[in-house]
């Protein structure tokens, strides 16, 4: 499943063809994703401008002129496309897409030409709804999210804020919505072992008092943001569906240091042990039982 780096890449790739355009023509391939599409929904697109693309953890969100906002969510294969009309697409914008998965078809004319955006799910997990802008912070969506992990404002206090007097194990709070929004398995797997704490070890301990707790606190924040941030520069992970806008993958996979790297050596330069595999809450996680504490 795209987690927030992938979101955020595909953020910045939608911003360029959609912000300030108009939406000509909606074009729907079926009556529902995940969920059925609001009702209306293309009328109601139709010759609105989009006014800013923006992201809140994992969802996507287009501002329009009208009273409502277009949120999207890439589920779990989900994709969009950007193609300029007038222009034919590149040798590097090729993707292995299958267009019998195409559900969704934004036709958009404004100040950077015509362009269609399409939305391809193999799985059909994602989902798009209308929500009326004043009642956007309030929506079940987004009304429990925690903070964003991007950014100065998630640092080693507020970590340990969030944490304090919680016994769930580390990894377990950190993918926690309503305290973090939009970290998921794969950077919370990456941004333990940067720390170097144990994916086990109880949530409260790091915000507790004393000079080592602090440190801990201190650095697991300071890795979940390097890790996210590097993550989006690269373009996200392209593990199965990902893909940017312009159909290429992304190549954050290429610098995992833990996940999916079972029984490898540990990469930091002074730990001899291997990465192991656990199951936590369904998910594998992924950790160096010798350097993370």
């Amino acid at each position: 499943m795209p987690e927030l780096p992938e979101v955020e890449t595909v953020k910045r790739g939608l911003a360029p063809a959609m912000e300030g355009a108009r939406f000509d023509k909606v074009e729907l391939n079926r009556p529902n994703l995940r969920f059925p599409f609001p009702p209306n929904f293309a009328a109601r697109l139709k010759n609105c401008t989009i006014n800013s693309v923006a992201r809140r953890a994992k969802y996507l969100i287009l501002h329009l002129d009208s009273d409502d906002v277009l949120v999207m969510h890439l589920g779990m294969s989900g994709s969009f496309y950007v193609e300029n009309k007038n222009s034919p697409p590149a040798k590097s914008d090729a993707r292995t897409r299958i267009t019998a998965h195409d559900h969704v078809i934004f036709h958009l004319s404004g100040a950077n030409g015509e362009h269609l955006v399409t939305y391809n799910d193999p799985r059909r997990f994602g989902f798009m709804d209308l929500i009326a802008a004043e009642n956007l912070s309030s929506h079940k969506f987004f009304a429990k999210l925690g903070i964003e992990p991007t950014g100065n404002s998630l640092d080693g206090k507020c970590l340990a804020r969030l944490l304090a007097n919680r016994k769930a194990p580390l990894k377990a709070a950190l993918l926690d919505q309503k305290l973090i929004a939009g970290l998921g398995n794969i950077y919370v797997c990456e941004a333990l072992w940067q720390a170097g704490l144990a994916p086990t070890r109880i949530s409260h301990t790091i915000s507790t008092s004393g000079a080592k707790a602090r440190a801990n606190a201190i650095a697991l924040a300071d890795a979940v943001r390097d890790v996210i941030a590097r993550a989006i520069a690269a373009g996200g992970s392209s593990l199965n569906d990902h893909r940017q806008t312009d159909g290429t993958p992304g190549y954050f996979q290429h610098e995992f240091n833990v996940y999916n790297r079972e029984n490898e050596p540990c990469r930091k330069s002074h730990c001899s042990g291997h990465i192991k595999r656990i199951v936590q809450s369904g998910r594998s996680t992924y950790y160096c039982d010798s350097c993370q504490k």
